[in-house]
């Protein structure tokens, strides 16, 4: 979701570092960036890690922009030496050389860091960026990724545009309730009854939970994110949680369903004009409402 504002940064022509967790790099593997720094949540590390990068890199007028809005992200920042923008929440403002205050009204996560983005731009005197960003996300694939795609479809003798990708799972929970939709496996029956194969491609640490999830789906070798993301783009229908694969998705420009159960589409949907969101704040969809949506986006030709 993150996107647009780092397309803002690369248009203004200066060095972009990306320091973010380590599975990111894959999928910005495409993005010409003047570094990336792997982010592990240790905040004394990470800011070792940064002033390391710095010092090799010999960067002039660093400055840095915090999309999270945690403090340890700020301290990393900080305490390696770099001013930032940051949006002032969680006790920040003393920490921050430009902090920004959060618009009044509700935003989507993408035009939240959008407007934090262009807030800083303003700040540094750079070329500004448009008001709002895309309707859509537009990830760049590198060759490896939609390589390592295509040879997963190949061994599992499937074609583009013939399948539909669900990912059952969704890690951790939402204020303490589980962020899966329980009718996977039903869904996946009823498509294979209709000719229509259901593949799933789980990272290894949840392979059983997938299995568990959806045991009637067939399962592909797990792939790298980027890989899996051009995977998305491949398929006839990706259906999944408010989750990650949700916004790989849509990155990709996939065709999905998004099921909502805990979560508020509004604030963490796909940002995506190919996305179908069913459910909502407390109420999970109904079997025969999704395997119905899915049968509705099978039948009509994908946008070219």
């Amino acid at each position: 979701m993150s996107l647009p504002s780092l397309q803002a940064l690369l248009d203004t022509g200066l060095p972009v570092v990306v320091c973010a967790r380590p599975w990111a790099q894959d999928l910005l593997a495409a993005y010409p960036l003047a570094g990336f720094v792997p982010i592990r949540g240790a905040w004394r590390t990470d800011r070792a890690a940064v002033r390391q990068h710095i010092r090799q890199a010999r960067h002039s007028h660093v400055r840095g922009l915090l999309l999270p809005d945690s403090l340890s992200s700020a301290l990393v920042f900080r305490f390696a030496g770099i001013p930032c923008a940051g949006y002032r929440d969680d006790g920040r403002s003393l920490i921050l050389r430009w902090p920004c205050r959060k618009p009044g009204a509700p935003l989507h996560a993408v035009q939240s860091w959008y407007h934090l983005t262009r807030f800083a731009l303003t700040q540094w005197h750079l070329p500004g960026a448009p008001a709002q960003p895309a309707d859509e996300l537009d990830w760049i694939a590198a060759p490896q990724h939609e390589a390592q795609a295509a040879q997963a479809m190949a061994q599992a003798g499937l074609t583009r545009n013939t399948f539909v990708l669900i990912a059952p799972t969704a890690t951790g929970l939402h204020k303490g309730r589980v962020k899966a939709w329980s009718g996977f496996d039903s869904l996946t029956q009823s498509l294979q009854a209709r000719g229509i194969p259901v593949v799933m491609a789980p990272p290894p640490a949840e392979r059983s939970a997938a299995e568990i999830a959806a045991p009637s789906a067939r399962m592909l070798p797990a792939l790298g994110l980027g890989a899996f993301a051009a995977l998305t783009r491949q398929a006839a229908l990706v259906v999944c949680n408010d989750s990650g694969v949700s916004h790989l998705a849509a990155a990709a420009r996939a065709r999905q369903i998004t099921l909502f159960g805990v979560t508020d589409p509004n604030r963490t949907g796909p940002w995506s004009n190919r996305a179908r969101r069913l459910g909502r704040m407390d109420a999970w969809p109904g079997a025969p409402d999704v395997l119905s949506t899915a049968l509705e986006i099978l039948d009509t030709p994908p946008a070219t």
